[in-house]
């Protein structure tokens, strides 16, 4: 029973982490800092210090040729892509809305497994997609109400991104440890953001002070300590309970949002983010898991790294 609430508060932490995340983002773009030059700052710190930690612990490992071709893939493509669509997200749109569109992934992922899967399509697979669909026509709400298009497309096109990237991820990664993933997939996704901050012109590092503060807030609360919280909790709970308790997220991003921001949801949007989160609830349920999970592969075969964060 301690070990198992133990479990609960690790996940609850991580989740709150992963939900601080874009309002530490909207600070640091406060400071003049650039979605680029943040996110490549979060992924260099965090890979350092994965990076650092199996090197010490001599859990590095040697990787086949194909692993490090299927990691620079999840990591310096499909994570990276993530990952920009959705901070361009949060520099856009609230960051409540931001973090509420994302969680269409869930319903996403239980169509893409699926698919993938070749299994009969079923209520419980079509279900939990229409559900979200339905909360996100309330979240949304009318597009000529001042609501930023960019912002709202590429909330949803991170959604769409991380539901491929977590089904892929996790038939082709289950051979790694969940942080040996992890280490690698920060460490990809570094490189791409620094060849796109070369292509862009360099690496902009004229903001003010302040966004080395919020830069380090978004890659050790809220990646570093998030992953590795969620890693800890999934290892007691199995990946299904701790995915259900990581639905605090968007909770915490909404409730921080408002208090940290002033930024407000209308009711409607509220209510409508609620139905997302029902839908990606459901998506979470009817998505088949494979194996069990282990101290070895916390997070069991379908949550692994590539689902353990934002």
């Amino acid at each position: 029973m301690v070990v198992m609430r133990r479990g609960v508060v690790a996940t609850l932490v991580s989740a709150s982490a992963f939900g601080l995340m874009p309002v530490f983002a909207f600070y640091a773009y406060g400071t003049g800092m650039s979605v680029t030059t943040l996110l490549l700052l979060r992924f260099a710190i965090a890979a350092a210090v994965f990076l650092g930690w199996l090197g010490l612990r001599g859990r590095l490992g040697r990787l086949t040729g194909r692993q490090w071709a299927t990691l620079a893939l999840l990591g310096g493509g499909m994570y990276a892509a993530q990952s920009l669509l959705y901070f361009t997200a949060v520099q856009r749109i609230a960051p409540a809305l931001a973090v509420l569109l994302l969680y269409l992934y869930p319903g996403l992922v239980s169509v893409l497994s699926a698919v993938v899967e070749r299994t009969r399509v079923s209520w419980s697979v079509v279900g939990p997609i229409l559900v979200s669909l339905a909360g996100l026509t309330l979240v949304v709400g009318r597009l000529d109400a001042g609501l930023d298009l960019l912002g709202v497309l590429a909330a949803v096109g991170a959604a769409v991104t991380y539901a491929f990237y977590i089904v892929l991820g996790s038939r082709v990664s289950a051979s790694l440890s969940p942080a040996v993933t992890t280490a690698y997939l920060t460490m990809f996704a570094t490189g791409s953001f620094a060849l796109l901050g070369l292509a862009l012109g360099g690496l902009d590092l004229g903001f003010a002070p302040a966004g080395w503060v919020w830069a380090a807030a978004v890659a050790i609360v809220s990646t570093v300590l998030a992953i590795a919280l969620f890693f800890a909790g999934a290892t007691t709970l199995g990946p299904v309970r701790a995915s259900i308790l990581s639905m605090l997220e968007p909770v915490v991003a909404v409730l921080a949002a408002w208090l940290l921001l002033g930024g407000t949801l209308s009711w409607p949007q509220l209510a409508g983010g609620a139905v997302v989160l029902a839908g990606a609830v459901w998506g979470i349920l009817a998505t088949p898991v494979r194996g069990d999970a282990s101290p070895e592969d916390p997070a069991g075969e379908e949550t692994t790294a590539v689902s353990a964060s934002s």
